[in-house]
């Protein structure tokens, strides 16, 4: 469609990609753990494709935005080197796998600065922390599937008090309830390890979370909106029977450490979306999800009332509608297309879009992809 019409996608955005739209767009419904996996930046990204474009199909970077529909899990990002040290002093399987030298001398290395702001002792942190991780992933199958009984015999054992009661930023029954249900999904799997490393974090509807290229994650269970440019490079590592790419992934990793909140995302509302009065005395409102990259924006609309009304200005781009509740309507010039769960419609460039809600029962909820590159839409809100 947009090959045939590049006015669909606006002067500056042909310009920029060609006849490719910048981002994809789509819902998923994770009911089993996806891969432990990264993206690869716009170099690696292009070194890849060159070397083996069998696993790395295109030459672009992929970084991503993940808005819950429902109460979501996922690994995202290396914990706090804290908490890493903490889980290798109360997780002894998890120690042995690594190797007990390997272990103490991680923990050696970050002592008394976990947390540090000097860019050198960063630097050191970010090194010891590539070591332990590397270790980790290259531990051999069997050493793994001994590791894995023990680990989850722990697990059922212990409850409440396993490893080390969790930590600060988990309970140990929120942890041992973890290892058993992904162990009956990927049993033995190095998965069940590296979750000690990353941040398990638990979004509930409406909440974001933004992961720039070479952050490491695993989305666990969940239904979301899932935003990111336009890419199929996926470099894998566990929790999944396709191709893995180990050495890759641990030499690609920036290796940052931080909680989870740190790469959460606050919505801030969205103006260039005018809401009917119906719209307002029903307190439905449009929110803007705006991540610190050029390629995509995201935007959440919620009429709550039949007869409410957003009306989205034209912008110098293209933007995808996904419906994932209730019933209303689109409007485009002289054109009006019901729309319901699951639906999906494209605008190109320039078009007014008008939502109603027709909906007794329920709120009318979808969310709108764009890209645009000046005027209205260059406000960054970024990452909190």
């Amino acid at each position: 469609m947009v090959q045939d019409n590049q006015a669909l996608m606006g002067k500056e955005i042909t310009e920029r990609y060609g006849q490719k739209l910048p981002f994809l767009f789509k819902v998923l419904s994770i009911r089993k753990a996806l891969s432990i996996q990264a993206h690869p930046d716009k170099k690696l990204a292009e070194k890849l494709h060159a070397k083996d474009s069998k696993n790395y199909p295109d030459d672009n970077h992929k970084p991503e935005m993940t808005i819950a529909i429902t109460t979501f899990d996922g690994l995202c990002g290396f914990r706090p080197l804290e908490e890493i040290s903490h889980f290798l002093s109360t997780v002894p399987s998890l120690k042995r796998l690594i190797g007990e030298s390997a272990a103490q001398e991680f923990q050696s290395a970050v002592k008394g600065h976990e947390a540090t702001e000097n860019e050198h002792d960063t630097m050191r942190n970010k090194e010891a922390l590539k070591k332990l991780f590397t270790a980790l992933m290259n531990s051999e199958k069997e050493a793994i599937a001994t590791a894995s009984k023990d680990l989850i015999d722990s697990a059922k054992s212990q409850g409440d008090t396993f490893a080390g009661n969790g930590g600060p930023s988990n309970t140990g029954k929120e942890l041992a309830d973890l290892v058993i249900r992904l162990d009956g999904q990927f049993p033995e799997d190095i998965g069940l390890f590296v979750l000690f490393l990353l941040n398990y974090v638990k979004m509930e509807p409406g909440e974001a979370m933004f992961l720039k290229a070479d952050d490491i994650h695993a989305y666990l269970s969940g239904d979301i909106i899932e935003c990111m440019a336009s890419s199929d490079n996926v470099v894998r590592a566990g929790f999944t029977p396709k191709f893995k790419d180990i050495p890759t992934l641990v030499s690609m990793l920036t290796y940052s450490y931080a909680p989870i909140s740190e790469q959460k995302m606050s919505p801030v509302d969205y103006p260039y979306a005018t809401l009917s009065a119906a719209a307002y005395s029903s307190n439905s409102s449009a929110i803007l999800y705006d991540p610190p990259i050029e390629e995509f924006s995201v935007v959440k609309t919620d009429l709550k009332k039949r007869g409410a009304k957003a009306t989205f200005d034209g912008i110098e781009g293209p933007s995808i509608f996904i419906c994932t509740q209730g019933h209303g309507t689109i409007s485009v010039g002289p054109m009006t297309e019901e729309v319901q769960p699951g639906f999906v419609f494209f605008a190109g460039a320039t078009a007014e879009v008008i939502l109603e809600c027709s909906d007794d029962e329920r709120s009318f909820v979808t969310f709108k992809a764009f890209c645009e590159f000046n005027g209205k839409e260059s406000h960054r809100n970024g990452t909190s």
